[in-house]
């Protein structure tokens, strides 16, 4: 069995392993390149707490500022350990997505503790930032990095639509589900995804593969990689 990871490369690693222990051929397409904002300035006076809601957040920072003493709340476990892996100590994850990050933020702290700093990419989903503000809190959204869309589909990714070899494919933003569907459009292999089954992080990532036919369209029960696997385990254990 051979499937698709669109993840970037720096966060792609992780569900190669997994697959490969499951006797899975990962095909990885990353189908946005991570860059770091050189030279990007901090402003820490009077933060209290970092809210990564990618691991690319957590990274970027890390890259621009030495600190680590901070209070860390991120989005998802998959951020946290990449926060501790860097150095973090102090770190809460929300296991959710950005409403859940928001519940936890104002759960645990008070607008009067000091601001809250988002270190982020150019593009952002959800309102973290209209959930905050509207319980009082100051966030500062910090631009660290850019995520840049793949130009084409890797030709790997193409010859495995066109040979009909791609069984699965794993999407887990919604800006990188729209860029699959506008790069195999334009590779005239949109056609090729009706024997391909997509494992999508969240029902929004799904509305993005609409325009293209596919086998099946499933959705992680939760917006994590252990979702996203088990999902897949059910899906693996159900073929002939």
């Amino acid at each position: 069995m051979q499937a698709l990871v669109t993840r970037p490369i720096e966060n792609a690693g992780g569900m190669t392993t997994a697959l490969a222990a499951r006797g899975v051929v990962a095909l990885v397409d990353p189908l946005l390149a991570i860059r770091f904002i050189p030279d990007a300035s901090l402003d820490l006076a009077g933060v209290a707490a970092l809210l990564f809601t990618s691991s690319n957040g957590a990274r970027a920072f890390a890259a621009t500022n030495p600190r680590r003493d901070l209070k860390v709340f991120t989005v998802g476990d998959a951020t946290a350990a990449v926060a501790r892996d860097l150095g973090f100590a102090a770190v809460v994850s929300a296991a959710g997505d950005v409403e859940d990050l928001a519940s936890l933020v104002t759960a645990t702290l008070s607008p009067g503790d000091g601001a809250l700093l988002h270190p982020a990419g150019s593009v952002v989903a959800g309102d973290l930032a209209g959930r905050l503000g509207a319980a009082g809190f100051d966030l500062r959204r910090t631009v660290l990095y850019a995520a840049e869309p793949a130009p084409t589909l890797a030709a790997a990714t193409i010859a495995a639509l066109r040979a009909r070899t791609l069984d699965a494919a794993f999407f887990f933003s919604p800006r990188t589900a729209s860029r699959f569907v506008t790069l195999a459009t334009d590779a005239a292999v949109g056609g090729a995804t009706r024997r391909v089954a997509a494992f999508c992080l969240s029902q929004a990532v799904a509305a993005a593969l609409e325009p293209l036919p596919w086998a099946q369209v499933v959705v992680a029960a939760t917006p994590d990689q252990a979702a996203l696997l088990a999902a897949f385990d059910r899906f693996h254990a159900a073929l002939p």
